[in-house]
């Protein structure tokens, strides 16, 4: 545990420095940095959105920006944690939204997080100037093998760190799924083009066309490892996951024998390696996740007349973000649910023309949170098609590997705690490691586990984990904020999505809508407490709060970690120990700050950061 005090001035905007000891109003506050789990733990409870981003962004914090204008702020505050702010504020797939406190029982609507990460990049100034801590020279050397989001993230931080950074990507742009899995019409060229190349700006070496393998022009794995000091995988998830079928007689992929049916993830990565694609007028997707989606969605751009998506469950349970699936409906898409494919038809020509379903029920519950597909006997039945995508999944590729690495049950390279495989020197990170997962999901592993290269490197940690604490003046939202209707992105006219591939669908938030959603923001990194020795038990805070946030306490548990758990309240007066806000119910109007007669109520700010050490 530890905890170190600084001296931060504020001052005045405005404030006249063109005259000698003229000085405007200045309001100095301390700052704290503590590694008290009590502390961490608070941030962790009471702010769920940055606890359930895989890269810590401090959302919070950035949306306060946008509420004061401060707009390159706000995305300074974003690159911070997820290095990519205008690509993953259109293509994130949103876990902190689920968590929000907005969006709990009785609350309203969660705050529309994501879109205002995009906002904060789209309304910084044109001259925006990024601003990074630079280490010196650390004289040590990095290989990273893939420059995909993990890869990229990775190269970021270790750079700033002072390591020298080379990327090896077999394509001929950096990028992986983001530039080659992802359609236009979600991810902006441009926008990728910028982010990438300021992640890469501090001295990374970016090596393109490059692959890394065992045929005769590759460059071997092993060379590379000799040649640095360390090494860090980061291919990601590049196979499609093989169509079983019940019907099939041999073990062959049919799939790659029919010339109008294809794997989604090839369709894709094809198409955005400038290949020439075609669909015919009736496409079938199989599959159920954003590759499957951005397939159909492809296909309609290529002028199927009719598109359709076969699900072994129910629409429910796609995992992607309910908008995207609105989008492609309105595009007229087609979603079909509760079948699995068991076999193909094909014509005397070897086409396919058909794919034989068997209709299911919803069983259990998986362990991954989704309903079983159970088939119902007798119920197979036949979906004609021109063209057949099949998009069921996508598995690491490792064959690539020279050097004798130990493999997990799955098949894909085994790391232990800090990221290092069972080579020497040797890391791994994103969806390498976990199997196919999310964008944000491999930023965020990415940048975990070059801190811990960095420290393998330099032999001792140089950069960890703190809460910052800062005192705040005043309120800094007000009660008529919570009746801010959620604001909606504006999309492109479905009649106009179609003349082109690039055509962006959702058009941003202008400033009025990203300042008014801006201010829903419960700012739940603002810390309510009430000073007991101060306290007269006047009740004047219980009897303003707008809910059941502040609470007569008997006693408060402690967890094993040092974390506060759970509340003893009581109603009898010669019981109460304290007087005690619930930051769980707390929504940070200020109500109980602007009423106490005795000004025993503080605010202050709580935020996870990186400390330099």
């Amino acid at each position: 545990m530890s905890s170190e005090k600084i001296w931060r001035i504020h001052v005045d905007e405005g404030e006249d420095f063109s005259k000698p000891n003229v000085f405007g109003r200045r309001v100095e506050s301390t700052v704290r940095y503590s590694t008290d789990p009590r502390e961490i733990g608070w941030v962790r409870e009471n702010v769920p959105c940055q606890t359930a981003c895989p890269a810590d962004t401090n959302i919070p914090a950035y949306i306060r920006m946008i509420v004061e204008n401060r707009y390159g702020r706000s995305y300074e505050l974003n690159r911070i944690a997820n290095v990519l702010p205008g690509v993953l504020g259109r293509i994130c797939s949103r876990p902190c939204e689920p968590v929000c406190r907005h969006g709990w029982p009785g609350n309203g609507e969660p705050v529309n997080i994501c879109h205002l990460k995009r906002a904060a990049a789209d309304l910084k100034t044109e001259g925006h100037r990024l601003s990074e801590d630079l280490y010196s020279p650390s004289g040590k050397t990095v290989a990273i093998i893939g420059g995909g989001p993990a890869g990229l993230a990775a190269a970021h931080d270790l750079s700033l760190l002072g390591h020298a950074v080379t990327i090896y990507e077999r394509e001929t742009r950096a990028g992986g799924m983001l530039r080659y899995g992802i359609p236009e019409f979600r991810l902006p060229r441009e926008i990728l083009d910028v982010e990438v190349h300021n992640t890469t700006r501090m001295g990374v070496t970016l090596k393109t066309g490059v692959t890394v393998g065992n045929n005769g022009s590759d460059i071997k794995l092993s060379q590379i490892r000799e040649q640095f000091d360390s090494v860090l995988l980061t291919t990601g998830c590049m196979a499609a996951i093989a169509l079983p079928l019940r019907d099939l007689e041999d073990d062959r992929d049919i799939v790659l024998d029919l010339p109008n049916v294809e794997y989604g993830l090839d369709f894709l990565l094809d198409l955005h390696r400038g290949k020439t694609k075609t669909v015919g007028k009736r496409v079938a997707v199989v599959g159920a996740g954003f590759t499957a989606l951005d397939c159909a969605r492809v296909a309609k751009r290529f002028g199927a007349e009719e598109v359709t998506i076969h699900l072994r469950t129910t629409e429910k349970y796609i995992p992607v973000m309910e908008e995207e699936i609105l989008e492609a409906k309105r595009e007229g898409v087609a979603i079909r649910g509760l079948r699995t494919p068991v076999g193909l038809i094909t014509d005397d020509q070897g086409n396919g023309t058909g794919v034989r379903f068997v209709q299911n029920r919803l069983g259990a519950w998986r362990a991954t949170g989704r309903r079983e597909a159970i088939p119902i006997e007798g119920s197979e039945f036949i979906e004609p098609f021109d063209t057949l995508l099949v998009a069921i999944g996508q598995k690491t590729v490792n064959d690539y590997i020279d050097i004798e690495v130990e493999l997990d049950r799955w098949g894909n390279v085994k790391i232990d705690d800090n990221g290092m495989t069972s080579v020497n020197g040797l890391f791994a990170a994103g969806d390498f490691v976990s199997g196919a997962s999310t964008v944000i999901q491999a930023v965020g592993h990415g940048r975990d586990i070059s801190l811990q290269i960095d420290e393998w490197l330099m032999g001792r940690q140089r950069r960890r984990k703190v809460v910052r604490i800062e005192a705040v003046d005043e309120p800094l939202r007000e009660r008529r904020f919570d009746f801010i209707p959620r604001q909606h992105m504006p999309t492109e006219a479905v009649s106009d999505r179609f003349n082109d591939m690039t055509s962006e669908v959702e058009l941003g938030f202008d400033k009025d809508a990203a300042l008014e959603e801006a201010k829903r923001c419960y700012l739940c990194y603002l810390n309510y407490e009430i000073d007991i020795d101060n306290c007269i038990y006047c009740r004047a805070c219980i009897d303003v709060a707008p809910r059941d946030c502040i609470k007569l306490v008997k006693d408060v548990a402690i967890q094993p970690d040092g974390t506060y758990g759970s509340l003893e309240e009581t109603k009898e007066w010669d019981q109460v120990g304290a007087i005690w806000i619930d930051n769980g119910e707390c929504i940070r109007c200020g109500a109980c700050y602007q009423v106490c007669p005795t000004h025993c109520i503080s605010i202050s700010r709580k935020e996870i950061m990186y400390q330099d050490i």
